[in-house]
């Protein structure tokens, strides 16, 4: 194997070792059941699972079976994001079995590839001789990018370069295709994901063309003479989805209507925003680009500012999974796929990198502890694509605008990026805790987690303990090899209302010292310094922007990082006839026999008593209202205990 020697730097991103007991459960689910039980289902082999029917399609590539191409043109990248999942595992704990598994995988995906670099199955076995002409719809660079990240991630780990190899070639007859020089395509995919990944690409080889090639993609998008509208043109204005002409092209679903730069609301297909978002910020970090800085500044506040669910979800619709207009944030028709909310951790990582601003990573938490980690069941073979905030399980089968929401995991699903981009997301958690600016260590999520690095030219070691997010206490054990002045900072939560900080015991002043949600302690630290933060930990009510219609008059829970909702497990239906009393008081108690244990709140409110209805369908009287305890449970383990209702906004009401 060739050692790569190229530009190892992370844009000041580090990677920790986890010792965690809420994640590290986690963790270990995904290596112990999830990676297994993911590659069961890509060989077709999970009887109650839809048929993946992806490694067949290599195997059918690679000509060591016959048959025709099944799945979704874009089929290929489910079986990258297993890869780089497992490459992300291994660097966690060296699992022989698993390696040599993966090592198949690679074996047949390099097989599949064309003479000339070329590697995508539905274009090698169902048509040949289309190859780039449908860049709008056909995820031919996209398929490639999860490639390119998944032979990163295994190469770091393992250190084998054959499925590197492989991709850069990939990449080579990618370069011979697409570039400004004439006779090249000026175009760019319908769906973004190589552009991040062809910086991961260059920080690892320190190959300058890679960082060009994802330079060249995100300037092209949204310029005009518009490829995906000429290109449109040029197949009589039929799509990969219908053989009827259609009457327009939307170029804000790609995220190509205008320039990147002069973007300035989030819009259209919600993943591939935030992929190319993600792109753009590695960009300006590597580049010093002001203009795509400033962009993405503009995307993220108007993103997270007035198109984000309380969850951390975004994509309000599943018309095209895509974002709609501000404040328009449906709770019973919501999408907030997973894959969105995933796509958000990684921008919103990105933008760590450029700047130590804390509403990056509140973000980041937000949509970790409750989209995302909610999207899967505790038991790691079940799963929501779309992650709704309100729930009647009859509506979803009988409405036909709510079949796309589930009252239950599914057990795999023909579009399957969401099970294994939630794999790869928790084995490399460790890379999202810390990030370097100049000689100052920003701790951005509060996981039990080891880091060496080096600071101000000093060797240091941090540890990091809690018991979070049940309590909020945390210390960070700091010792550096010598005593070494130097930068420690820590986010203070948007949601803690107060804290309180402690070093060596002294308690410092919460009145100076804050930068941008991060208080600073510079100091010259000693081995075995101490500090201690202490974050409230109470459930607290929160409100709506008075333009978020669907909210109105309504409160939701949460409690440090974690959304509440209530289940129809804990309270009785329907849960739209109970209302929160908008002065009670909250009642916490940790409850150990709940899907492995969790802090359960209740409040007092009151119910419509239906027994008490006599009216018919409609009445001028009232119905009558008794008093009611109302359960709230974490929102991450709603929908583990059965079909039911669920909902996130209650109704207030006055005691």
């Amino acid at each position: 194997m060739n050692k790569i020697s190229g530009n190892q730097q992370t844009a000041g991103n580090l990677s920790a070792v986890i010792r965690d007991d809420f994640w590290g459960r986690y963790i270990q689910l995904v290596q112990e059941v999830v990676i297994p039980y993911q590659y069961e289902a890509l060989h077709d082999r999970v009887p109650e699972a839809e048929p993946s029917h992806a490694i067949a399609n290599f195997e059918i590539a690679a000509g060591r079976r016959t048959g025709e191409f099944h799945g979704f043109v874009f089929q290929d990248s489910d079986v990258a994001k297993w890869l780089e999942a497992v490459g992300y595992s291994l660097k966690l704990k060296r699992d022989p079995e698993l390696e040599a598994r993966a090592d198949a995988v690679i074996d047949l995906v390099a097989a599949a590839q064309q003479p000339d670099g070329y590697l995508n199955t539905y274009f090698t076995v169902k048509e040949p001789g289309k190859r780039w002409t449908n860049l709008q719809d056909c995820h031919e660079l996209y398929c490639a990018g999860h490639f390119i990240e998944a032979a990163v991630a295994y190469y770091e780990a393992t250190g084998k370069d054959k499925l590197l190899n492989t991709m850069r070639r990939m990449v080579d007859h990618i370069s011979s295709v697409f570039g400004p020089e004439e006779g090249k395509l000026k175009g760019y995919d319908g769906h973004q994901e190589i552009e991040l990944a062809l910086v991961k690409l260059y920080r690892l080889t320190g190959e300058e063309q890679y960082l060009k090639l994802s330079s060249f993609f995100i300037d092209q998008r949204g310029q005009e003479p518009n490829f995906l509208r000429q290109e449109w043109e040029s197949r009589d204005r039929v799509t990969h989805w219908s053989s009827s002409p259609a009457s327009s092209i939307d170029l804000k679903y790609f995220q190509a209507h205008i320039p990147v730069r002069e973007q300035t609301e989030a819009a259209g297909h919600s993943v591939r925003a935030v992929y190319m978002y993600t792109a753009m910020a590695d960009l300006a970090a590597l580049t010093g680009d002001r203009a795509l800085h400033d962009a993405c500044v503009r995307l993220w506040d108007n993103m997270t500012g007035k198109q984000m669910y309380i969850t951390g979800g975004i994509g309000s619709t599943h018309q095209g999974e895509a974002f709609t207009f501000d404040y328009d944030l449906p709770n019973d028709t919501v999408y907030a796929e997973t894959c969105a909310s995933i796509g958000l951790i990684f921008f919103a990582r990105r933008m760590l990198e450029l700047e130590p601003d804390a509403r990056y990573a509140d973000v980041m938490e937000r949509a970790l502890y409750n989209n995302v980690l909610g999207s899967m069941a505790q038991d790691g073979r079940h799963y929501f694509y779309v992650n709704p905030l309100e729930v009647w399980p009859q509506a979803c089968t009988c409405n036909p605008d709510k079949h796309h929401v589930k009252s239950e995991r599914q057990g795999w699903f023909g579009c399957a990026c969401c099970p294994p981009n939630v794999a790869r997301l928790l084995t490399s958690m460790n890379q999202y805790i810390y990030t370097v600016h100049g000689d100052t260590l920003y701790t951005n999520l509060y996981i039990g987690s080891e880091l060496n690095m080096t600071l101000g030219g000093t060797a240091v070691a941090v540890s990091q303990q809690s018991n979070y997010p049940w309590e909020g206490t945390v210390t960070l054990k700091v010792n550096p090899a010598e005593a070494a002045e130097f930068g420690i900072a820590l986010r203070i939560p948007s949601w803690s209302s107060s804290a309180e900080i402690r070093v060596g015991g002294e308690k410092l002043s919460l009145d100076e010292n804050v930068e941008q949600g991060y208080y600073v302690i510079r100091r010259v630290w000693n081995a075995g310094d101490t500090i201690e933060l202490k974050l409230p930990m109470e459930a607290h009510r929160v409100y709506a922007h008075p333009e978020l219609r669907a909210d109105a008059g309504k409160t939701a829970i949460q409690r440090g990082p974690l959304v509440y909702c209530l289940e129809a497990a804990d309270n009785s239906t329907p849960l739209s006839s109970t209302a929160l009393h908008e002065s009670a008081p909250f009642k916490e108690h940790f409850e150990a026999s709940l899907l492995g244990g969790a802090v359960v709140v209740q409040g007092q409110g009151s119910r419509i008593e239906q027994a008490g209805w006599s009216g018919g369908l409609y009445s001028r009287a009232k119905a009558p209202v008794e008093a009611a305890t109302i359960t709230a449970i974490p929102y991450y383990l709603w929908g583990n205990r059965g079909s039911g209702e669920m909902k996130v906004w209650i109704p207030e009401s006055k005691a």
